[in-house]
Order: C-alpha cells, then structure tokens, then sequence
C-alpha cells in the first residue's frame, strides 16, 4: 500500500493553525479537474467491508470521519467512480483519493530565511520562532517555513537531511503562536528528545493574555482534545473519560490582572494541537485576539464607544494570539545536562501588555 499524501498526524503534520486536505477545495480548479493522491487495492479474499471501515484500518492517522468527509466531497473512488461512505468493498477493488489540486512535492529544498538560534551544538540546537512563521510545510505553506529555515542553516553539515523525520523539530507552535522551538540534529537525539516529550519530561511554559478575571490564582484544566466536529479547523475540549480526543492536561497561574484581561503563565504536561487555545476557551477565558477561538470579541468590559475603540486598538496592536513560548527545557542527550532557555516576550505583545497596565492605572485614578 502506498500512502503518498494524505491528512498529517493531528499533532505533528498538521499545519500550524490545523487546515485539512478534505474540504478545502481550490478556488482556480474551474474545470473540475482532480488528481490522484493515494491508491490502493484490496487484498484477495477481503470479505464486503465498508469503504469508511476499511480506509481507517489501512491508513495511518486517518479518523473515520475525515475519510467520511473524503467520501461527502467525491474525493474517494472505486473503479474510477466516487462512492459513498457505505459502499463496500471486494476483493480486487482499486480505491484512489482525488483530491481538485496536482499532487504537490513535498520535498524539503533549503531557503535562505532568517533563523534565530539561540544555542547550538552537535546534537542540537534552540531555536526562536517569531509569530506568523509557519513551522512546518502544509496545505498553502509550502514555501518559507523554519523547517526551509533550518534546512539552509544546516545545509552544510553532511549527516543532516532535512525530509529525514529521524531529525529535526522536536516539537511544534502554532504559526501565529511565538516562542522557543528545539531542533535535533542526530537520530540519536531526536529519539532521546522525543522520549523526553513523551513521558512529559521536559519543562514548557507559555505566556498568554486572556479575557476575563479568575477567582483562583492558579488551576488545573485536564480534558481529552480532538476535532471540533462542527468545525475541523478548530480543537474541541472532551470529558477526560471519553474515548474521543487525546488526554491533555493544562497548569495555569496568574501572573497580573487588568480587570477585563488576565496574563497567565501555562505549562503545558502534554502537547496536543491547540492545547492552550482550547483549554482556555473552555474554562471561558479564551486567548485575548485569539479568532479561532473566539478571542476577537468584546468578551469583558463596559459598553461605551470609548472602550470598543480601545479594544479595537488593542487587536491592532497584536493581531493575533497572545501566546508566547517564554520557556523550554529538557535533559541533554549527549552531556545529561539540564538545559533551561527563557525567551523575552516578542515587542507586539509586550506593547500590549503595557497598554493594559496603563488602561489599568487610569482606571484606578
């Protein structure tokens, strides 16, 4: 079976802000045309199966419903002809995804983009994301990523190949999201490091601002993350028992209050997409800016023109997610070393948070 291109891993191969193949068709596809994607036939003596069924069993990271949703568009074909999710399949039978676009190489080519290395060495290297850099190639970004970044930055040293997925990013950020990011340049790294993230060894903490006060100066958010399934481009909250989404778990602590907004710290325990974003929304604080999630409302605050104008200010100010990876640590995997980087806020934020200082102190007047 041969899985050319597909939807990415919700955690790692998604692009930064969760976009899927399915669904988004092209807008300069005029004629209708659709390109073959993946292909697969089915292995004598397979008994009639559901096309849905049998899809999610034989391809990786793929939920039923995305293959449904496949199937709704007229994207998955038996015999040259689209079928529906409850067609079944039979012994010989060549199922293909089309998808409205050519199928794109994927191939990483070295660019020469500005990189912000923090710390390097042979093993690995720290390196500073800023917000509207897109971390990793995906539908619509293909070009002009930090993994393009990187691969410049390293593109002398032998032993580093950036399409080997046994090194490189270790872990990932939203694009609109900035912060601290650890690349690996030895499998033997990238493992070690992977292990680390994996039994939530490692120390992350993110700085966000949020609607709304807290009662409490600290908490705990724990609850599954999986697709919102009226809206796949976002990330739904689910009870820690269900057996939808991944468990996650989210410590937050108050760092200062401004009355209508709060700054928070964040650490993180696990790493699911959209992990903050939708923990805060949950709790009813979602990310101040934060579209996608809500956040570029006037959730908290008076109902004078002075204040929406103020507000409106205050999105153009930071017109995206106030989140940042302020700090990333993890065990060395050659020296067993702790390592402990901490990153300033970027200026758009931190101009933000002195806005909210000032509104604050006038208040008090």
């Amino acid at each position: 079976m041969k899985n050319e291109d597909f939807i990415d891993d919700d955690d790692l191969l998604l692009d930064d802000d969760g976009q899927d193949i399915l669904g988004n068709t092209s807008d300069n596809n005029d004629e209708g045309q659709l390109y073959e994607h993946f292909r697969l036939e089915v292995d004598r003596g397979q008994e009639p199966l559901r096309i849905d069924k049998y899809l999610t069993e034989h391809m990786q990271h793929q939920t039923r419903n995305r293959i449904q949703a496949a199937a709704d568009a007229g994207f998955i074909h038996v015999g040259g002809k689209p079928v529906k999710s409850n067609y079944k399949v039979r012994s010989g039978d060549v199922i293909t995804l089309m998808l409205d676009r050519p199928h794109f190489d994927t191939t990483i080519v070295p660019e020469d983009l500005p990189l912000d290395v923090r710390y390097e060495d042979d093993a690995l290297m720290v390196v500073y994301k800023p917000a509207g850099m897109v971390v990793h190639p995906g539908c619509g970004n293909f070009h002009g990523t930090l993994v393009h970044a990187i691969a410049w930055h390293l593109r002398n040293l032998p032993s580093y190949d950036p399409n080997d997925p046994q090194v490189g990013l270790v872990h990932r950020i939203d694009k609109d999201t900035s912060g601290l990011l650890v690349v690996a340049k030895t499998p033997e790294a990238k493992s070690n490091l992977g292990k680390q993230f994996f039994h939530h060894q490692t120390h992350r903490s993110y700085n966000a601002l949020v609607w709304g006060n807290f009662v409490e100066d600290e908490g705990r958010i724990e609850g599954n993350i999986g697709r919102d399934p009226k809206d796949r481009l976002r990330m739904e909250v689910f009870p820690p028992d269900s057996e939808t989404g991944k468990p996650a778990v989210t410590h937050y602590r108050v760092l200062e209050r401004y009355g209508y907004t709060t700054l928070v710290e964040c650490r993180l325990e696990t790493g699911r997409t959209h992990q903050i974003r939708a923990h805060m929304k949950h709790i009813g604080h979602p990310l101040f800016a934060d579209e996608r999630y809500g956040g570029c409302e006037i959730l908290r605050g008076e109902r004078t023109a002075s204040y929406k104008a103020y507000i409106q200010n205050c999105f153009k100010l930071c017109p995206r997610q106030v989140l940042h990876a302020r700090t990333l640590g993890f065990v060395h995997p050659v020296t067993a070393q702790q390592m402990d980087f901490t990153s300033d806020l970027p200026d758009d934020m931190q101009a933000l948070i002195d806005k909210w200082r000032n509104y604050l102190k006038k208040d008090k007047i």
